[in-house]
């Protein structure tokens, strides 16, 4: 996956995932570091992780949160209040946390932020809160509030920034496909558009952001860059984000939420800047920005990896030291946590080298680092990258199961005794067999899927002799669905009274796959002779013939009542329509409807006489296939 992206710091929102959850081909990457910030109470919700490459770049330090009043891990003293030396800064003040509706523990509960400080800038990345309903919009006000005040406040002390993730808020009208659309729904104009409370306050942050009337209090002045857009200024359609339920996707009816941004004074630091809306797997797509090899800092041109690792490690982009994750893992590393902490990655596990060599693992992973960089970097170029992950595509972050150890000892000195096998075994043969040769129980109900079609069986005294019916038991029921093989059986058990008593042979036979057995009973020809001198006979007969079961009437009955009705053909393209549920609060909450299936078109609206999706809309209620058909 990495070698795809191409990048050498990715960014993951929304992982939904637990520390329960992580696996070894999440943390244990080769090559790789990540810092993960995960939901405190919420299960599969939210989440963010930063992979950095360790060949070309590693953090001096990473919190998680942007109030600081987490704790690092194995620690009590949060992230605010640790020595100014270990402090990334920038931490909202009392005052800017007032301006928030929620406090900032619960604004950092949900696992919505990663933040990297390295020599050339702080990384932030970040999942905002979605506009999902009115219950939420304080929470989400008050964490772009939060994240507002952070970022100012580390531009302030004289840090460059760089904020990229999830922001799920659309820049402007350019942004978004159906904004006049929802701009005639709610009913507003433009001027509003742009000037909702969250859209408000992130234009507050961009250079070239719409910001109509006054600007707020201590937002005077913008302080970021918006990379991508800079380099496509006027491109429509650049959106990150498509709405897969009603598959819109196709026809780029989507949103730009996804962003990658910057300090004003990191503006000539970037070569390139795109979209990858090709590169499928989620409802995102990723976004990315590539650093030159020298950018120029405070005057004087750098070597790009000289100011992204710690000092020593590189000198004008020559390596000095290799990357130790003893020595320069930070706290927040995914590799120091103790289920992972001094383990390799589980493929290496089947090499079976002794435990002594696991001491050595720093200078494989170093090794490995050495071999990605000559194999991942592109012309010599650094890209931070951000993509969105969601539930449907966790490919890139699926747990694996864990695999259990030979050594174990539960499972390798729990041996069953032989004798114990041996007799089970015996028994099992013993009952099978006996089975095979017992006679055929009567009262003990249906005793195969055949004996539901059988008559009720009447029993005839004046006869000495009775005829012995067939026992058949089959395990397949591919059987029953064939009327073929059942006519038959339904026609012997109406004549069986009126056969003359044959002299009968059993023989057990087994099908052809082994899965069934059949008492088959065997007569000479005299034993074909009817008998009709019984008019009981008959009259039994008569009786049964009442009460046979048509098995292809059962079937047909059977199939009706499980079979999905068919589906109505859409009015603009004659295809079969799709059901989808009603989802939205009201009276019609949980209602099924059928719709046009082809996807959704660039105008966000269902079209006529187009290949994108018609007009056709039928309550799954009011859908009557038999009057559509006659």
């Amino acid at each position: 996956m990495f070698d795809i992206l191409e990048a050498d710091i990715v960014v993951f929102q929304e992982t939904k995932i637990q520390r329960k959850d992580l696996s070894d081909d999440m943390v244990l990457v080769p090559g790789w570091d990540c810092c993960f910030s995960l939901p405190r109470h919420k299960k599969g919700y939210s989440g963010v992780v930063i992979y950095t490459r360790q060949s070309v770049c590693a953090p001096i330090r990473a919190e998680e949160g942007i109030t600081g009043i987490l704790c690092p891990p194995n620690s009590s003293t949060s992230f605010s209040n640790l020595p100014e030396e270990e402090q990334i800064g920038g931490y909202p003040t009392p005052s800017q946390l007032a301006s928030s509706a929620v406090d900032a523990t619960t604004l950092d509960s949900e696992g919505r932020c990663v933040v990297l400080e390295f020599p050339a800038f702080v990384l932030l990345g970040v999942y905002s809160p979605a506009n999902r309903d009115e219950t939420r919009d304080d929470f989400r006000l008050g964490f772009l509030d939060v994240l507002d005040a952070r970022i100012r406040n580390l531009i302030a002390m004289g840090k460059r920034v760089f904020l990229t993730g999830d922001l799920n808020i659309s820049r402007e009208e350019l942004d978004a496909a159906n904004a006049e659309a929802s701009m005639r729904k709610q009913g507003l104009t433009g001027l509003e558009f742009v000037s909702t409370p969250a859209r408000r306050l992130f234009n507050h942050l961009l250079e070239g952001g719409k910001v109509f009337g006054e600007r707020d209090g201590g937002r005077e002045e913008p302080v970021m860059w918006d990379i991508c857009r800079a380099f496509h200024p006027d491109r429509k359609g650049m959106f990150t984000c498509w709405e897969q339920k009603v598959n819109a996707r196709p026809g780029n009816c989507g949103a730009r939420i996804d962003y990658v941004l910057c300090s004003l004074t990191m503006k000539d630091w970037f070569s390139d800047s795109n979209i990858q809306e090709g590169l499928m797997g989620s409802d995102h797509c990723p976004v990315y920005a590539v650093m030159k090899d020298k950018i120029n800092i405070d005057g004087e041109e750098q070597d790009t990896k000289d100011v992204m690792n710690p000092p020593g490690m590189f000198s004008n982009g020559e390596r000095l030291r290799e990357y130790s994750t003893a020595n320069d893992a930070l706290p927040l590393s995914g590799k120091l946590i103790p289920e992972f902490f001094g383990r390799r990655n589980i493929r290496d596990m089947f090499a079976r080298k002794p435990s002594i060599q696991q001491s050595q693992s720093t200078n494989v992973t170093s090794k490995d680092a050495g071999v990605l960089d000559a194999k991942g970097s592109v012309n010599g170029s650094s890209a931070i990258e951000t993509t969105s992950t969601k539930a449907d595509s966790a490919q890139a972050l699926s747990a694996t199961a864990p695999v259990a150890s030979s050594n174990d000892p539960s499972v390798a000195g729990t041996k069953r005794p032989m004798g114990e096998v041996s007799t089970s075994k015996s028994l099992k043969r013993a009952k099978s067999g006996s089975s095979a040769t017992a006679p055929a129980a009567i009262g003990k109900g249906q005793q195969s899927l055949k004996g539901f079609f059988k008559p009720k069986s009447n029993t005839i005294s004046n006869h000495s002799s009775v005829a012995e019916e067939p026992v058949v038991s089959e395990a397949n029921t591919h059987d029953v669905t064939r009327g073929a093989d059942l006519e038959p059986v339904a026609e012997s058990l109406e004549d069986k009274h009126d056969l003359a008593t044959p002299t009968e042979t059993a023989s057990p036979l087994s099908s052809a796959d082994g899965s069934a057995r059949q008492k088959v009973t065997s007569s000479g020809t005299s034993g074909l002779q009817t008998a009709n001198s019984s008019p009981t006979s008959r009259s039994a007969s008569t009786q049964d013939q009442d009460t046979v079961h048509d098995p292809i009437q059962s079937k047909e009955s059977w199939s009706k009542l499980f079979t999905k009705p068919a589906a109505p053909r859409c009015e603009g393209h004659d295809e079969p329509c799709i059901t989808l549920l009603t989802k939205k609060p009201g009276m019609n909450l949980g209602r099924s409807f059928w719709m046009c299936p082809r996807p959704l078109g660039p105008s966000g609206a269902k079209e006529k006489n187009t290949q994108w999706r018609c007009q056709t809309f039928i309550w799954c209620s009011d859908w009557n296939p038999n009057a559509a058909n006659g």
